[in-house]
């Protein structure tokens, strides 16, 4: 029998049993710490980006919170059973390059349908996974196609952040009450960090563009905060749903999410369990799907987080920091609906600002593993622009196709690039990783 026959679909770890019985002594500080951080980044700016999705596509506060706990509690429930199984800091969440992407894609879109395209999504995810062909799917597509599509997909957040701050009343005049809100934001954002290192930037501008809402007398409303259970949401299939939203999704949990966190974790010496990661971020999309919420996956940014020095110098022990990241990221998604009332209240401007702010190194990222390589330029600026532009084609989004065009354009312009595109992708996410 060949290595490849003994190669198991499933990589086997020290089991729950290990993972439970050497938890005490891998909880330290700096674990406890990393899974909070991990934790705050989450639930803050990315949170407002997937509310921001949920209002694009008129949705109601019950969809919202319905959205909100399967992001968050299934996402909990991944980050605890991937780190106690392979006692590794293996993290759970959403895409937010996904959630970015669903703001245009889920425009007249019924909740229905929307959670069945999100179900569709976690099958072609756990297909993919089961199979074992993961890795031979993502070294054909090409990685800087791909983030040219995120880039474009979320610029708009960072245009967010200037025509929010500069919009106008209904006299046509500069929003001063406004102007004054997001100003306060920048500068916690950007100076109060570099004074408390310990504030997380998205923390810092909420703070003060909160206080800002007090001085200038703007009225805070308590009125809708209030709980909301999560729901079972009969799923509603379509085609429209297949191509415009499930397809796209799925490359972004694939990706964007689950090739950065196995490139994080290679770079800090792990063995991660690709097809495992692949698989579990399945059933994950397919169990959020049913409760109206998009893909519950391996997460990239909480993984570098909790796989990081920061959680502790002994990588064996680190893994504690994605347990607590785990149970922490559950907690909130059990009252998020209580996060729904509190940003529904906030001025709707302020919330674009947070939520563009939250999204700035993802955007960076996201331009420079794009533009980074010389091969597939042309392509690439072609998926950068369909995405941007919001179109919709056959009632499919424009993220598809800038898939679509992108790969096409590659293609008729240089198709000797595809020949390096292994290589170049494997450049691409060691670079992500080292970022």
């Amino acid at each position: 029998m060949s290595a490849k026959e003994k190669t198991p679909l499933i990589q086997k770890g020290p089991g729950f049993r290990s993972g439970l019985r050497d938890l005490p002594g891998a909880i330290s500080g700096k674990s406890i710490a990393a899974g909070l951080i991990a934790t705050i980044f989450g639930c803050t700016g990315p949170a407002l980006v997937v509310m921001r999705a949920a209002d694009a596509a008129g949705y109601t506060m019950e969809d919202k919170a319905s959205w909100l706990f399967g992001i968050y509690v299934f996402g909990g429930a991944i980050s605890i059973i991937m780190a106690l199984y392979y006692k590794m800091p293996i993290n759970g969440a959403f895409s937010i390059p996904g959630a970015a992407m669903l703001i245009s894609s889920l425009v007249g879109v019924p909740f229905n349908e929307a959670a069945g395209a999100f179900v569709m999504a976690g099958v072609i995810v756990l297909i993919l996974g089961l199979t074992g062909i993961i890795g031979r799917i993502m070294r054909w597509l090409p990685i800087p196609i791909v983030m040219a599509m995120i880039a474009g997909a979320m610029i708009r957040f960072g245009t967010g952040i200037i025509t929010s701050i500069f919009a106008k009343n209904d006299a046509g005049q500069l929003d001063m009450q406004n102007f004054v809100i997001g100003i306060a934001a920048i500068i916690g954002f950007f100076l109060l960090p570099r004074f408390v290192k310990q504030i997380p930037p998205v923390i810092g501008a909420t703070v003060l563009a909160v206080i800002a809402m007090i001085v200038t007398g703007v009225h805070f409303s308590t009125e809708g905060i209030r709980y909301i259970p999560p729901r079972i949401v009969a799923p509603h299939f379509t085609l429209d749903g297949l191509l415009g939203v499930a397809l796209p999704l799925a490359v972004l949990v694939i990706g964007a999410e689950n090739s950065q966190a196995i490139g994080v974790l290679i770079a800090q010496g792990y063995k991660p369990p690709i097809n495992a990661m692949t698989i579990i971020s399945g059933i994950g999309g397919i169990a959020a799907g049913l409760v109206g919420a998009h893909n519950a996956n391996i997460a990239g940014p909480m993984t570098a987080i909790c796989s990081s020095e920061a959680a502790g110098e002994d990588p064996d022990k680190r893994y504690a920091g994605s347990i607590v990241n785990g149970l922490t990221f559950g907690a909130f998604g059990l009252v998020g609906s209580l996060a729904v009332g509190v940003v529904n209240a906030l001025p709707s401007s302020l919330v674009a600002i947070l939520a563009g702010l939250a999204m700035v190194n993802v955007l960076i990222q996201a331009f420079q593993l794009a533009f980074s390589s010389k091969r597939f330029q042309v392509g690439t600026f072609f998926a950068l622009v369909t995405a941007s532009s919001g179109i919709t084609l056959f009632q499919i989004g424009s993220s598809f196709w800038a898939l679509v065009f992108g790969v096409i354009v590659a293609f008729i312009v240089a198709p000797e690039d595809f020949k390096h595109r292994e290589e170049e992708n494997v450049a691409l996410q060691e670079e992500a990783a080292a970022n």
